[in-house]
């Protein structure tokens, strides 16, 4: 029987879904599909302002490019299950999340209250 010591623990990983309890989740599914991240964009836009009115774009993922924002958010989040651009919107008061095309483009939106 060998004896373990701290500094070879196993390293945590978290193998959670992220807390969405608080954000309506929106599956957008156009019949045609989008040509890039400006028509995703257009489309979140229009639907972001029918839900919410006035409305700030928080946190968003482009898998065709494989690019987020904020930039390099997932990178503190690696060895998560939680994308970074996932835990920035959620932890920053998203209140609408809009996922097109089963995760192709995904936007989190904060309502602008005036």
């Amino acid at each position: 029987m060998s004896e373990k010591f701290a500094d070879e623990a196993a390293p945590m990983v978290c193998a959670c879904a992220p807390d969405l309890s608080q954000v309506t989740a929106v599956a957008l599914n156009p019949v045609t599909r989008l040509a890039d991240y400006h028509a995703a964009l257009q489309l979140a836009e229009h639907e972001a302002a029918a839900r919410l009115g006035e409305a700030m774009l928080l946190s968003w993922y482009d898998r065709d490019r494989d690019f987020e924002s904020p930039q390099h958010a997932s990178e503190c989040h690696q060895d998560s299950a939680v994308p970074g651009y996932v835990d920035y919107g959620i932890h920053h008061g998203a209140t609408l999340m809009l996922d097109i095309e089963q995760g192709r483009f995904v936007f989190f939106y904060l309502p602008v209250e005036l």
